[in-house]
């Protein structure tokens, strides 16, 4: 079976998998392999994958393998031995899409440049150095409108440093100074009010980890500070 029809095959399998309820054996081996996660961590789903009798164990984003006794738990990637191509980094990112419909845009600082038909969301915190860097690079790339949502986890002035971006007459432009710039913004008003605590619970909600986080219209997601190159070629592939 060549690499595209596994692919497929695969995505069947799981699509497949996802849509009943667990097999008595996929919900034995749930509560078996619970225990030995230790404390903190939930599986939220045991289903059998094309690998070799093996079987996927999703934690949250997170994906392991066990045997059919879950005698033994497999941390690591499975790659094709011919074309080396990453099915478990496929999985995740499966596993990690998003609806990019369902994210509260009137929340975000939004961008216009040159006709803006493509379309990024990227979470960012003020305090991010590579955050910083990809608002460098972003400077090369035109016709793209991007969603800036403000996601305050880095610091304790976070939080402190948005509210007086969101708060100024230009949001975007005292964005840009500020990351560009490093040109801090007014402070705001204590009654002006903020979407940071419902960006932060989203992006709590969304496994979001670090940032940035960029998200594209099919609703995948890179996280770091993609250059402009690498950027544009995920642009051209989104359909």
């Amino acid at each position: 079976m060549n690499t595209r029809k596994l692919c497929v095959a695969l995505g069947l399998t799981f699509a497949v998998a996802s849509a009943f309820a667990e097999s008595p054996q996929e919900a034995s081996i749930r509560k078996l392999i619970q225990p030995r996660l230790g404390d903190g961590a939930a599986v939220d789903s045991v289903t059998k994958t094309p690998y070799s009798g093996l079987f996927e164990v999703r934690v949250g984003s997170e994906i392991f393998y066990t045997d059919a006794q879950a005698k033994y738990l497999f941390v690591g990637r499975i790659l094709d031995a011919n074309t080396t191509e990453d099915y478990t980094k496929a999985r995740v990112d499966e596993l990690s899409k998003i609806k990019f419909s369902d994210l509260p845009l009137e929340s975000a600082l939004k961008t216009v440049k040159g006709n803006g038909k493509r379309v990024i969301a990227v979470f960012e915190d003020p305090n991010c150095g590579y955050c910083k860097r990809f608002r460098q690079n972003l400077q090369d790339v035109d016709n793209v409108t991007v969603y800036t949502f403000l996601y305050n986890i880095l610091s304790p002035d976070s939080a402190v440093k948005s509210k007086n971006i969101w708060c100024s007459a230009d949001r975007n432009k005292a964005w840009d100074d500020w990351m560009l710039n490093n040109k801090a913004a007014p402070t705001a008003p204590e009654a002006c009010n903020t979407p940071n605590d419902k960006i932060k619970a989203l992006g709590m909600k969304m496994r979001i980890t670090g940032t940035p986080t960029i998200f594209f219209t099919d609703g995948s997601r890179i996280p770091g500070a993609i250059d402009a190159k690498g950027l544009e070629a995920k642009l051209a592939s989104v359909k």
